[in-house]
């Protein structure tokens, strides 16, 4: 596949699309997002692309029907219409579901190979896009090259953000902008250095202590493992979120937000609310709300959070570990609107040092598939417990930390909020420019001397 990463991209596939998006009149811009995502989707996926065009056609078709109904009914026929709209709807977004499901059985049970790329994210802006046309809540009537674009733009198709259709606005003409491409550039470059040279190289880390056997390590290397992997998927997949959205700003659209630095946080549900913020969006409008939100009874609150981060853990993976993260995710956020919530955000020190405590653990759940490791892995976080095992080098955390504390460094600083605060007042000053090109340019460097690595969340 051609990932936002590799030099083809970059160098070829981007500029090339760039230019061509420009170069037509705006009426076709739509018809050039269709036409360049599916050559990006099937250097990828030859095989899958058939899924994605028919699974569009089918939303297409079938939320059409549905807006025609809005627009025929009359005082006589209004409930009957109503509910054969709240059919289609039901029945499309069954499908839509389980096609995921069926995906992912496969990929589980018969080969990993089975599972579309990007198909999570695809289904789900096609889910919404079928309930937002339900609810009335897009006011022009979808045309099909509209409609394509926005389930197929390749910016957004393999690990989202998850855009709503009315976020979009594929429907409005999109026009040329220096502003526009240079801000987009300025996002993806970010992106690709958050990518590259932070992500991937503090993620050797973790790496590393799961070939050398978690039993053999100290109990401060695994803390610092526990950091290192949390670190890696935030900037990874905030890198991915950033360089999607600049691919996105220079196309002549709105920035969606998919993270609001979420380790400034100070509780667990408010990370959550920072972090993936679309996916927690979806959950929050398509799932949470329907079933009641917290305008209940505490019983059904409970119920209501229980749901959503079960299918939270199933939507991101099929492992037994997948549902423990996606469990214990629950539980906390449970306890914290029922018990313990209210008091620990009057201690704002003492709730981010919870917040920086809890998640890093829950990723050691998320990153470790077999149980046995993962059993293993915790006793080396807490000791007392009662392990036995000796670790072979006392001094690991002391050697790892020597190779790997101007990452931990840059990390934080970058989880700082403060830090896009000055980026946002100098970002249009010459030396930020200056800087970014720099970045770029080592970005460059370590992802053509590198095989590069695959943005995680591909797997989900």
């Amino acid at each position: 596949m051609i990932s936002f990463t590799s030099l083809t991209f970059i160098f070829r596939f981007l500029p090339l699309f760039l230019i061509l998006y420009y170069a037509v009149p705006s009426k076709f811009r739509n018809l050039i997002i269709i036409i360049g995502s599916l050559f990006f989707y099937a250097v990828g996926e030859p095989i899958f692309i058939a899924v994605l065009v028919g699974l569009i056609a089918a939303n297409f078709l079938v939320a059409d029907i549905g807006y025609r109904f809005k627009n025929t009914t009359s005082k006589g026929n209004r409930y009957r219409l109503k509910h054969k709209k709240r059919m289609l709807c039901a029945i499309m977004v069954s499908i839509d579901i389980i096609a995921l499901v069926t995906f992912k059985i496969l990929a589980t049970f018969v080969e990993s190979t089975l599972l579309p790329l990007g198909l999570s994210f695809y289904i789900f802006k096609m889910v919404s896009y079928q309930v937002d046309v339900y609810r009335a809540t897009i006011p022009v009537r979808p045309k099909f090259i509209d409609t394509a674009a926005y389930f197929s733009v390749f910016a957004q198709i393999t690990q989202g953000p998850i855009m709503r259709y009315e976020d979009g606005a594929f429907y409005n003409d999109k026009y040329f902008s220096i502003k526009n491409i240079e801000e987009g550039l300025k996002y993806f470059i970010i992106g690709f250095g958050m990518k590259v040279i932070l992500a991937d190289r503090i993620g050797i880390l973790f790496n590393d202590l799961g070939m050398y056997g978690y039993q053999s390590i100290t109990t401060p290397l695994a803390w610092l493992g526990a950091f290192a992997y949390s670190f890696q998927l935030y900037f990874d997949f905030w890198g991915y979120s950033l360089m999607a959205e600049g691919i996105m700003v220079a196309m002549g659209f709105d920035f969606v937000r998919n993270f609001n630095h979420p380790y400034a946080s100070n509780s667990v549900s408010e990370f959550y609310r920072r972090w993936h913020m679309t996916l927690g969006d979806f959950f929050k409008d398509y799932v949470y709300f329907p079933l009641g939100g917290s305008r209940c009874s505490k019983g059904k609150m409970v119920f209501n959070l229980a749901v959503v981060w079960i299918l939270t853990g199933i939507w991101h993976g099929n492992g037994i570990n997948f549902l423990i993260w996606g469990a214990a995710l629950g539980i906390f956020i449970i306890l914290e609107k029922v018990s313990y919530g209210k008091k620990l955000s009057k201690i704002p020190v003492l709730s981010n040092l919870y917040v920086l405590i809890v998640i890093p653990l829950t990723w050691v759940v998320f990153a470790i598939k077999d149980l046995g490791d993962l059993g293993s892995y915790f006793s080396r976080l807490f000791p007392f417990f009662g392990t036995n095992d000796i670790a072979v080098n006392g001094n690991d955390f002391l050697e790892y930390l020597g190779d790997y504390w101007w990452m931990f460094l840059l990390a934080i600083v970058l989880c700082i909020p403060k830090t896009s605060e000055i980026y946002e007042k100098h970002k249009n000053k010459w030396y930020v420019t200056i800087l970014l090109l720099i970045v770029f340019w080592i970005a460059v460097y370590f992802s053509a001397s590198t095989d590069g690595n695959p943005f995680m969340y591909l797997n989900f």
